[in-house]
């Protein structure tokens, strides 16, 4: 079939144009999709990573930046999720009076345990620390302070040799110097890894602390989620005040170990640090925004004049 055209010669237009173009004898025409065939296509939102975080406790999305600007405290239901170690310090020291020590000290694996070195090796590249512990002098208002502060995110906080050292040369830094220990704990107990060496550590840290005691000089532990095994053992239990952060777990061994061996049932909120203080374990549960500011009212009345008021 032939296309058509039609001329407008007599409406005095010398323009030519085509009436009808019909399809060619190839063209497909598009068809009708059937009612229920194919998938329905929705828009899916995407979420880039890195910026929220769902609160464990009350499921609400909190802005990554609100979070780390609340101290990775939840602003709906005071949840406190873990923090890192630096943070911390930075949350509680004045600015610019942190000095660490023995920042360069590393575990060495001499038993050559299993997968122990690849495992240090991993902590170290992901956490940027060299152990599960950093320890240094500074001022938390005006109070000189030997502070030491322990993070979960290196192979649970757990207490090898290193800690164990680290945290003994910072008491017996604060003996000499005559200041204030602070140490705030978060560990799943000793390592493993080491044997019986970092048993040894939990004597050799209380050693430390006797010595501080008999000096009269204030020693403050602070129990955070979570704390366990030979660390609560040891040093974070003899405190002259022993404080704790809200819904934190505490004990020597889970409730799980300790249900199977005791075949009771135990009681709501065991191990809690509200269940603790309603127990006499601890003296106080202190949210974490309120804690430098705590300290430095504890440390006004258990060092007032530079004389301790500690009874003997």
């Amino acid at each position: 079939m032939a296309t058509t055209f039609l001329t407008k010669e007599a409406l005095g237009v010398e323009q030519i144009e085509p009436a009808l173009t019909p399809p060619s004898d190839h063209a497909v025409l598009p068809k009708r999709p059937k009612l229920g065939s194919g998938k329905a296509r929705t828009k899916k939102r995407e979420i880039p990573e890195g910026l929220w975080t769902k609160c464990p406790s009350c499921a609400s999305m909190i802005f990554d930046k609100e979070l780390d600007e609340n101290l990775k405290v939840c602003p709906k239901c005071q949840h406190h999720f873990p923090i890192g170690s630096r943070e911390r310090i930075h949350s509680l020291v004045e600015t610019c009076t942190f000095e660490e020590m023995d920042a360069d000290m590393t575990s060495v694996d001499f038993l050559k345990f299993t997968a122990y070195k690849t495992k240090l090796d991993r902590d170290r590249k992901a956490t940027n620390l060299k152990d599960a512990v950093i320890t240094g002098i500074c001022k938390i208002g005006v109070h000189r302070v030997a502070l030491g502060v322990m993070d979960f995110s290196f192979l649970g906080g757990s207490m090898g040799s290193v800690v164990g050292e680290k945290l003994t040369r910072l008491i017996e830094r604060g003996t000499e110097g005559n200041w204030p220990v602070i140490i705030i704990s978060t560990s799943g107990g000793a390592r493993m890894q080491e044997g019986s060496t970092s048993l040894m550590q939990m004597a050799k840290t209380s050693a430390a602390l006797a010595y501080h005691a008999q000096a009269r000089l204030p020693y403050l532990s602070v129990l955070t989620n979570n704390s366990y095994g030979g660390v609560m053992a040891s040093y974070a239990a003899l405190g002259d005040l022993i404080l704790a952060e809200p819904a934190a777990m505490i004990g020597f061994a889970g409730p799980r170990v300790i249900k199977d061996t005791t075949h009771a049932d135990l009681p709501p909120g065991f191990q809690t640090s509200e269940f603790l203080l309603d127990h006499g374990l601890i003296d106080a549960i202190v949210p974490r925004k309120e804690m430098k500011e705590q300290f430095v009212k504890y440390l006004d009345y258990l060092d007032a004049g530079g004389n301790p008021v500690l009874p003997k």
